[in-house]
């Protein structure tokens, strides 16, 4: 079998329908030698069965149980053999020649560490997460107090979802998202791949910092694009899902500044972040209670 130019990695944990519609998108998005790798986390709807016969060139690895998504993604890349490697969440479907103009960029950039597409939501709204900037205390500051979305075009209140520079061009970032995010392969085996200290959020953020420390640069490409396709509001155990999130900035801030800061301001960071996910928590639960009420009345 010849060595792919791209291996897409893809962690699945029960997304049947969404894996198939991904991996049809990837196959026919790009005309250069590819593999796909998929790190199935014990599903129990069938995703994994019969994909290594229906979609060519693509090997499933098993797991017996669930090793959450760093550890599963950090498994799948051990297998991956292209020379960069395109991390694709199920849920996500690459566009006409996406993974092709990913790879071109990468061939002609020789800094670049990694590079990623125009991602939209499902709604057609950009997902900012596609190229954002670290979250240094002060811009975790400005998005808490809401400066971020008073000045959403200055690059010093809103510097995490880069307000200040258009979508439509080419510019460098300091992060993009793991739901589709394309990596130089010799970048990747520099700096090491994921933290096991995070979660499903926060180890693509610290990923792309350390390619930045380590002298590699990360792109935006607005001309390759992919779509979401559902809705973030839909996700279930939104709870979980919120704590985990504001666990992985505390990471994140712990790793990287905390050594550089007074124990203090550490723990004003500390104060800020477990406060916001306090106040998100309440809201949500409000929000919920009508919704459960009438459940209730419904069940008497």
């Amino acid at each position: 079998m010849p060595t792919p130019l791209v291996s897409a990695l893809v962690v699945n944990h029960n997304t049947k329908e969404r894996l198939k519609e991904c991996l049809r998108a990837f196959f026919n998005s790009t005309d250069v030698p590819v593999e796909v790798v998929v790190v199935d986390c014990n599903s129990k709807d069938g995703s994994a069965d019969g994909l290594e016969t229906e979609f060519e060139s693509t090997r499933v690895l098993k797991q017996h149980r669930n090793p959450g998504f760093v550890r599963a993604a950090n498994l799948g890349m051990q297998e991956c053999r292209g020379r960069f490697v395109l991390l694709l969440s199920p849920q996500v479907a690459v566009g006409p020649a996406c993974v092709g103009r990913l790879a071109d960029f990468l061939l002609v950039r020789p800094d670049a560490g990694a590079v990623g597409p125009r991602l939209r939501r499902g709604d057609g709204s950009i997902d900012t997460d596609a190229r954002r900037g670290f979250p240094t205390p002060g811009t975790s500051f400005y998005r808490l107090t809401g400066l971020n979305r008073v000045f959403n075009k200055s690059r010093r209140f809103n510097g995490y979802q880069m307000g200040h520079l258009p979508e439509t061009e080419v510019h460098e970032i300091d992060a993009g998202s793991a739901d589709c995010l394309m990596l130089r392969r010799a970048a990747v085996d520099q700096v090491g791949f994921f933290d096991p200290s995070y979660g499903m959020d926060g180890a693509d953020l610290d990923l792309c910092y350390r390619l930045k420390q380590g002298g590699w640069k990360v792109f935006y490409l607005p001309t390759a694009m992919a779509v979401e396709m559902y809705q973030r509001a839909m996700r279930s155990n939104g709870h979980r899902e919120l704590y985990q999130f504001h666990r992985s900035m505390w990471t994140f801030h712990h790793k990287h500044y905390a050594e550089d800061m007074p124990a203090f301001a550490n723990g004003v960071v500390w104060a800020t972040i477990w406060a916001r996910w306090a106040a998100l928590s309440a809201a949500g639960r409000l929000k919920a209670l009508p919704a459960r009420r009438e459940l209730q009345r419904k069940a008497k």
